[in-house]
């Protein structure tokens, strides 16, 4: 089997088992690609079949030497996910990467802010332009609903239940959610919609695209970037802000007030709790009072 034939099965494999994006895939793929690669420029002849454990040390210590601890963990993860399906397809009998440990690395926990940082920020919006509107709006969507930016960049005006209370979300790999949405939300979408978004030229493959530029087309990720970090310098706030943060401080909101982590989890779409469980290390003295509030033995 050479490289490039199992390289394809694996994407196919990502793609339609898995129901990955098309950004995780090329991620995944990378990964493959650079110990190609390596083999390449050291003239190795071998295949993804009989690709011994040693040959894989030498790649990763050579690799070690270009990148930090946090990257070399995740290629030899994503090494680690591709033997692992070549194992499952019968291509081989063990994964060459089994008794490879990734470096030691720190968790990084998530920059969040402060509901004070939140009402800051949304305070220095121009509301006296039509961008200002649709800016309030999108900020509000951001935190109040824990949105990754590319989920609300492809919210779609058909995509609010409003009447029900919730509005409808695809996240990674195409997979579709249903996030609760608050009454003020719902009015400064709203307000967005039909004071400002009716009075604007829409192009036609945006006609159902919620939030838009002033050309009619959808907004990219990068412009909703730029967004907040103009109302970042506005606000004074010496803090590195994206669009993510507003999605971690909607989960570390929701716990500090009693939120279960099972909720939190359905609501930002994570596809396993440990991902979630990150929030319980934001904010110690949350987790103190818990104890002192609930426990019997306190």
């Amino acid at each position: 089997m050479k490289w490039t034939q199992a390289l394809q099965e694996y994407q196919d494999y990502l793609r339609i088992e898995r129901g990955l994006s098309k950004n995780s895939i090329l991620n995944y793929s990378l990964d493959i690609k650079k110990l190609i690669g390596w083999l390449e420029e050291h003239s190795i002849q071998t295949s993804p079949v009989v690709i011994t454990e040693e040959s894989l040390q030498e790649f990763i210590y050579t690799i070690a030497k270009k990148v930090n601890p946090r990257s070399q963990s995740r290629i030899i993860s994503g090494l680690r996910g591709f033997f692992n399906y070549l194992v499952f397809s019968e291509y081989r009998t063990t994964n060459p990467l089994e008794l490879i440990e990734s470096p030691k690395i720190g968790r990084k926990l998530p920059d969040t802010l402060s509901e004070e940082e939140i009402d800051m920020l949304i305070k220095n919006i121009d509301l006296s332009s039509s961008q200002g509107e649709r800016n309030r709006a999108i900020l509000e969507t951001l935190y109040a609903c824990g949105l990754r930016v590319s989920e609300l960049i492809s919210l779609k005006t058909s995509d609010l239940f409003f009447e029900e209370g919730f509005i409808k979300v695809t996240g990674k790999g195409d997979k579709e959610r249903f996030v609760p949405i608050g009454d003020g939300t719902i009015k400064f979408i709203e307000l967005y919609r039909k004071e400002i978004r009716v009075h604007e030229p829409i192009q036609p493959l945006a006609q159902d695209t919620l939030f838009l530029n002033r050309r009619g087309n959808p907004l990219s990720r990068s412009m909703i970037f730029v967004i907040i970090k103009e109302l970042v310098v506005k606000a004074g706030i010496r803090k590195t802000i994206s669009p993510h943060t507003f999605r971690h401080s909607f989960a570390t909101h929701l716990l500090e007030r009693g939120a279960d982590l099972r909720s939190i989890q359905q609501m930002l779409g994570h596809e396993s709790i440990t991902t979630t469980e990150v929030y319980t290390h934001l904010d110690k003295k949350h987790l103190t009072s818990v104890l002192n509030n609930f426990h019997p033995r306190k």
